[in-house]
């Protein structure tokens, strides 16, 4: 079985940080279920173990965390989803790849269900939106939106951090940083492409295709 809960208001990063190692050592332990944890925290960054300088282009703006991920730097703040998964890759199978690729299907069936087409590319990290209405690149490469962004981290077999959706937050707020270390390409969101969806939609709709994906670990 696998435990949902969904936290109001704004929780402190690093309160997030200690629940997760917390409870990734009970599930190692067998002492506790598996955990999707959906949260909102105040407007930070944080860094991931590839995380490059150069790439945090307006330090002073929020508080930066060190997030002991994998990936570079992201922003996490109101209006974002972020999506804590605790779950024991162990006993899925031992495959890291696919319980990444997996974590990205789940985005995109969650996204599918408000008929948004997200998208993964080889080489870029997250979920990304087609913006054809948007000029290319000066190389013509054709503009694309990111719009979640995923991280995660192994103890034990057991993974933790995971995560985060953009439904409306403010995207300026991206500015302060190159997001995944990407440069060229764009943020968005949900409410930016024009879908008004609400965060308890997206909460709904990330339960519903969680066991289409999973149901078969």
């Amino acid at each position: 079985m696998v435990e949902w809960r969904i936290s109001e208001g704004l929780t402190p990063y690093d309160m997030a940080l200690n629940e997760m190692e917390a409870r990734v050592g009970d599930i190692a332990a067998g002492n506790a279920e598996e955990l999707i944890w959906l949260v909102e925290h105040p407007p930070l960054y944080t860094a991931g173990t590839s995380a490059r300088p150069e790439d945090l282009t307006d330090p002073g703006r929020f508080p930066v965390h060190d997030a002991r991920r994998g990936g570079q730097y992201t922003y996490h703040g109101p209006g974002q989803r972020v999506v804590y998964v605790m779950l024991d890759v162990g006993a899925r199978g031992r495959d890291v790849r696919r319980f990444v690729e997996s974590l990205e299907a789940w985005v995109i069936a969650t996204l599918a269900e408000f008929n948004l087409r997200g998208e993964i590319r080889a080489g870029r990290v997250g979920v990304w939106v087609a913006r054809p209405e948007k000029p290319p690149l000066p190389d013509g490469t054709p503009r694309e939106d990111k719009i979640a962004a995923i991280g995660i981290r192994l103890r034990k077999w057991v993974s933790f951090h995971g995560l985060s959706i953009n439904v409306e937050p403010d995207l300026s707020h991206f500015d302060g940083i190159v997001p995944c270390g990407i440069r060229g390409h764009g943020v968005t969101s949900l409410v930016d492409l024009g879908l008004p969806v609400t965060m308890a939609d997206l909460d709904m709709a990330l339960r519903r295709t969680f066991d289409t994906v999973f149901a078969g670990d």
